[in-house]
């Protein structure tokens, strides 16, 4: 299974939590991200993709599957993002000082968000649309999942064995590639974050991306970006 996290928004590049905004779609470098992608993936046989119905994943797919119709396609919702409730739409920096924020953070299965559903509650409805998708194509299907941040990384979570409450030390930046091969036994994570083997991002960090981190109020991600 190849998983993909949509490409850049407006609402990552300005911090915001967008959940399930409609209308909310690729920015400039984000269909460009995309684009990226699909020139990596064009010569990967795909049995079929399966598609968060957000407007930003419907797009990024768009563009990844370009040119190849004959690609089965599908819209699961239960690979739509996180429902973030009262706080969609929200400045992630104002959000960090939440009391909860500490809690999607350092104890992530506990966490309930106001009017929206628990991290936990989504974990379950992704891995399980996984798993049944995976009993639908067969041991040999080779699929394309175009999802998001906090979803992909709850599904890697489970195919690492990890509890939900370490999925934060999973980092998936826009239209990253991770890849997880199901066996009869047991999963394995055989890439993660690919963003094409560029050495950009193993620079220095500048020192307002370093304090970024150092809150956990990484700008770029949902709520537990």
């Amino acid at each position: 299974m190849l998983l993909v996290r949509h490409g850049r928004t407006n609402a990552n590049a300005q911090g915001v939590l967008a959940g399930w905004t409609p209308g909310v779609s690729l920015d400039d470098k984000g269909r460009q991200q995309a684009a990226d992608l699909a020139l990596r993936l064009g010569d990967v046989p795909l049995t079929g993709a399966v598609v968060s119905p957000l407007d930003r994943t419907r797009e990024t797919a768009d563009i990844l599957l370009a040119g190849r119709p004959d690609i089965p396609r599908h819209e699961d919702v239960r690979l739509g993002e996180c429902d973030y409730g009262d706080w969609t739409g929200r400045d992630l920096k104002s959000l960090a000082k939440e009391p909860l924020w500490k809690v999607v953070q350092g104890h992530p299965s506990a966490a309930a968000f106001p009017g929206g559903e628990t991290m936990t509650s989504m974990q379950h409805r992704a891995v399980s649309a996984i798993r049944e998708w995976n009993g639908t194509w067969g041991e040999d299907a080779r699929y394309l999942v175009v999802s998001h941040g906090d979803v992909i990384k709850a599904v890697l979570a489970d195919a690492l064995g990890m509890h939900l409450d370490q999925f934060q030390r999973i980092h998936v930046d826009p239209c990253s590639l991770s890849v997880i091969e199901y066996t009869p036994t047991r999963p394995f994570v055989v890439r993660l974050n690919d963003t094409g083997g560029g050495t950009e991002g193993l620079k220095p960090a500048s020192r307002s991306r370093r304090a970024r981190r150092s809150s956990d109020a990484t700008v770029g991600g949902g709520a537990g970006a």
